[in-house]
């Protein structure tokens, strides 16, 4: 069964400027046309599509999502090369929950210090954001 990329889109949940991006990235194989020109795509594209959406909200970029499409079709190390580039993400998301947990804390030290100035002070969350950073 061949889908047209309104239907693709459709199931697959995204829009169809979505596929035509995905087929520019070279993330989807380009579909044969019919002689009108539209494109004619088979069911298995949108298992490709979701992969691709859910690799994405899982912080991989698409260039990553291209290897591991690419490894997909590999069979043998495929896993470990998959796992390896997993746990290089994970440690890359740590890096991120670090650096938010440190803002965090800036932030509520900051509004623990707008409670303890009188109402014609300076506000010093504002002071901060204006200061010289050297």
């Amino acid at each position: 069964m061949t889908m047209t990329i309104g239907q693709v889109a459709a199931h697959a949940g995204v829009n169809i400027e979505t596929v035509r991006y995905y087929e520019r990235r070279k993330l989807l194989p380009l579909p044969p046309r019919t002689p009108a020109g539209y494109r004619q795509y088979p069911a298995e594209v949108v298992v490709r599509i979701r992969f691709i959406k859910r690799a994405q909200e899982l912080g991989f970029s698409l260039k990553e999502i291209s290897e591991l499409l690419a490894l997909r079709v590999r069979h043998g190390a495929a896993c470990r090369d998959v796992e390896q580039k997993a746990r290089t993400k994970v440690g890359v998301v740590e890096g991120k929950i670090r650096q938010l947990e440190d803002m965090k804390r800036a932030l509520e030290r900051l509004a623990q210090a707008c409670r303890t100035r009188s109402p014609t002070a300076e506000c010093p969350i504002l002071e901060v954001l204006e200061a010289d950073p050297e």
